[in-house]
């Protein structure tokens, strides 16, 4: 047979050998679609770098993200991985099996802890045992069913006598940084707050506090005073410590809206926070911000006679903690409307708490 001729066969029969070979030969795992991870769920919190599935495509998150359906538009959250098929369809529940948190111990990124208050918390970055609830870069809330204890209804803390659906309720457009949780961690700070006299007394105080920080930062949607004209005025130059973060770094801050270098001092002292050097934290941390509006409220007089907390527990009304945060702006006339505006939030939260706002409500 001609060489030529005989190159030409073996050529043929190893085509058609191929082609066998193809046609019973299972496909590989990457001409198939890749199967659908856990279908995405809406109550769900998700880090950067968790997946869902949703409407036949895989997703991955590059942020944290809740309550935002998977797609391409929208704030851009999610990545889109292409079709998928097969593969599980529920939603993710995660167990709650998970430890509790133990300060100082190092977690490492996509870590899942029990915290304090009943409540899960995934490390978004590795970290040497920060405060889930105060250090909230490093972590961010989970969701999870099954095991575990949640906590009582009535609060957070088991003391707390407003319920995160009510708080909800009150802060209907507020910002994420003004949590729950951190809300609940500050009021440890000071035990005797909103747990003093009957139960009238408790909600009203708790009515109280909620309405005046409402007024202060906007219901709880500003976190630094807006008019940053005003930053430079806060230093108190006389004072022996200076300002050493800056001229312009003591405005307010947070939901009471700290001001001057000398409260930042005396509130970081009381609080054993560093607030004088790094005013910074009462905006980045949540917990640090609801405990300096606290520690206003249970112990500073301002302009009034006593603190809000004694106006409060010893029945002289909603009008002389007005009197205490910013009397001598508002009240006597100063600014009838501001007074209002107080008045109206305290006498709302109150009817949500389902009690009497009680006398002298204005100043």
């Amino acid at each position: 047979m001609p060489k030529k001729r005989l190159l030409s066969i073996l050529a043929a029969v190893s085509v058609a050998v191929a082609g066998a070979a193809a046609a019973i030969l299972p496909m590989t795992a990457s001409s198939a679609a890749e199967a659908c991870v856990a279908a995405y769920s809406n109550t769900a919190v998700y880090t950067g770098g968790m997946r869902a599935s949703h409407n036949g495509r895989n997703w991955t998150a590059k942020w944290w993200t809740q309550g935002e359906t998977p797609s391409t538009g929208g704030s851009g959250v999610w990545a889109d991985n292409g079709a998928c098929g097969g593969g599980t369809t529920n939603p993710p529940t995660g167990t709650c099996n998970h430890p509790n948190w133990v300060a100082g111990q190092f977690y490492a990124a996509g870590a899942i802890v029990r915290y304090t208050n009943g409540q899960y918390y995934r490390a978004s970055h590795d970290n040497p045992g920060y405060d889930p609830v105060i250090s909230t870069w490093y972590w961010s809330p989970y969701t999870c069913t099954g095991g575990g204890t949640t906590p009582p209804p009535g609060g957070g803390s088991g003391s707390f006598p407003v319920s995160e659906a009510q708080f909800n309720q009150m802060f209907p457009n507020r910002i994420a940084f003004y949590s729950y949780a951190g809300l609940i961690d500050a009021v440890k700070k000071y035990p005797a707050f909103t747990t003093t006299g009957s139960d009238t007394v408790k909600k009203q105080e708790a009515a109280a506090f909620l309405a005046n920080i409402n007024h202060e930062s906007g219901g709880l949607v500003y976190v630094e005073e807006i008019n940053q004209a005003n930053w430079p005025l806060y230093c108190d130059r006389s004072q022996p410590y200076g300002c050493p973060a800056g001229q312009s770094a003591y405005h307010g801050r947070g939901p009471i809206q700290l001001s001057w270098n000398f409260n930042y001092k005396a509130a970081g002292d009381a609080l054993g926070i560093d607030l004088l050097n790094n005013p910074d934290r009462v905006k980045n941390e949540s917990s640090v911000a609801y405990q300096t509006a606290v520690w206003y409220w249970m112990t500073q007089r301002g302009p009034g006679t006593m603190t809000p907390h004694d106006a409060m527990v010893n029945s002289r009304g909603f009008g002389e903690t007005i009197r205490s945060i910013n009397g001598s702006l508002e009240c006597n006339g100063g600014n009838p409307a501001q007074v209002q505006s107080r008045v109206d939030a305290y006498q709302r939260f109150s009817a949500i708490l389902g009690v009497s706002p009680g006398a002298n409500l204005s100043c």
